[in-house]
């Protein structure tokens, strides 16, 4: 990046290998943006050699060809609400740029005024140099590919043996907790599998728990490949190829799309390649259940938005109730509607004197679920069984078809087979 001013974001420099789990030779532009000539000169300086400084976001955009991933890293005085919009819609604009905010001081505000802007990492200052070069690879990883994609759209040569495109885009279920535990993947898992059973189209259900994904576990099945060759393949990703990588559940019939197998794929993949995923799934899919992981990233954020509803599955403990009230004032302040979230109360039977309706005036919203305490669950866990199929007539199999009935009512029809 040493002939940037005369060739802007052109050409490339090669970053330090440092984290042996990340490819060694990543190629990208890195920018540095601060108001503070100092500030930035000295992040510049602690990035390395071909670090480029711009004294503001627009300057940056005026230097920009669209041809080269950059990372940008945004300095302190960039973490005001009207300065981060600004990045958010040169980043819209531009998807081959990716986002690092560092901050005066990492606050909750700042932290989600910088997730819903698209910036990938937020760090407080001072910042040391390995950890900044870290920062600064985890986010080139995800970029190093993605100006080279196209948009996806339909494959006019599809295998008329493969997925039908009906025209009708299915609906995006994701099921998301605030703290571990809680019992989301029995949800989502037992949830994908009812709506498998009744529908005619296909169900998918995808693992977005991408360090520590239990659903290819839970349901006791040996994938040949996960989300990672999703990602891979993205720049191809018809209907035919994507149904080729997801495996079937065949007591079910539910079609899944598993999680990495090593915690390390997680950094390769972004928000934007798992929306692009599920749009392509919707596609063929009656309906798209995402499994997430226990806390918010900028991949459940993208979900949350690409989604038709929320499942917030909250057990019954304060540590639980606790998470999910933050969880809630989170997304409101995200200006998530509240009116696509359920809250799901698990283990709502439990005798923990923790009342249901006490519950409900805690956190201000109605409970559109209640799924019971059964030994049955952990039973069935330990099979690789869903509950539904194990112990059919439980509570707690009753509970979650209640859920199903207002995505596919039980009205007798079977899910075609191929």
């Amino acid at each position: 990046m040493s002939s940037f001013a005369e060739s802007p974001m052109e050409s490339e420099r090669q970053l330090p290998a440092g984290d042996q789990s990340l490819p060694p030779s990543i190629q990208v532009s890195v920018a540095v943006v601060d108001a503070d000539q100092s500030v930035r000169n000295r992040l510049a300086m602690q990035i390395g050699q071909g670090a480029t400084a711009f004294a503001s976001i627009e300057e940056l955009s005026r230097r920009l060809t669209g041809t080269t991933p950059v990372v940008v890293v945004l300095g302190p005085s960039c973490s005001g609400a009207a300065e981060l919009a600004v990045a958010e819609r040169l980043m819209g604009a531009h998807p081959e740029l990716g986002a690092i905010l560092i901050a005066d001081e990492l606050s909750t505000a700042v932290l989600q005024q910088a997730l819903r802007a698209g910036v990938r990492d937020v760090v407080s200052m001072p910042i040391e140099t390995s950890q900044l070069t870290q920062a600064v690879q985890k986010v080139a990883v995800g970029l190093e590919v993605q100006p080279r994609r196209p948009q996806i759209a339909a494959d006019p040569g599809a295998d008329s043996n493969g997925p039908e495109e009906t025209g009708e885009l299915g609906r995006v279920i994701t099921v998301f907790s605030t703290k571990g535990g809680a019992g989301k993947s029995v949800i989502s898992t037992n949830l994908a599998a009812i709506l498998a059973q009744r529908s005619e189209r296909p169900v998918c259900l995808i693992d977005a728990d991408l360090q520590f994904g239990d659903v290819a576990v839970m349901l006791k099945l040996t994938p040949q490949h996960t989300i990672v060759d999703a990602v891979n393949s993205i720049e191809k990703l018809d209907l035919a190829l994507m149904d080729s990588l997801l495996v079937e559940h065949e007591p079910s019939g539910l079609k899944v799309l598993p999680a990495p197998l090593e915690p390390a794929f997680a950094d390769q993949i972004g928000a934007r390649d798992v929306v692009a995923i599920v749009e392509v799934l919707r596609r063929f899919c009656a309906v798209v259940v995402v499994d997430t992981p226990a806390y918010f990233n900028d991949v459940v954020l993208g979900l949350v938005e690409a989604s038709d509803e929320v499942l917030l599955v909250a057990g019954m403990d304060i540590p639980n109730i606790k998470n999910v009230k933050i969880g809630l004032q989170t997304l409101r302040l995200l200006n998530t509607p509240m009116e696509k979230l359920k809250l799901i109360l698990n283990r709502a039977n439990s005798k923990v004197k923790l009342d249901v309706t006490e519950v409900e005036r805690t956190l201000q919203v109605k409970a559109d679920g209640l799924i019971p305490s059964d030994v049955v669950v952990p039973q069935a866990v330990n099979k690789g069984v869903p509950v539904a199929l194990h112990a059919p007539k439980s509570g707690v199999t009753r509970a979650i078809e209640t859920l199903a009935d207002e995505i596919i009512p039980a009205d007798g029809k079977k899910r075609k087979r191929k």
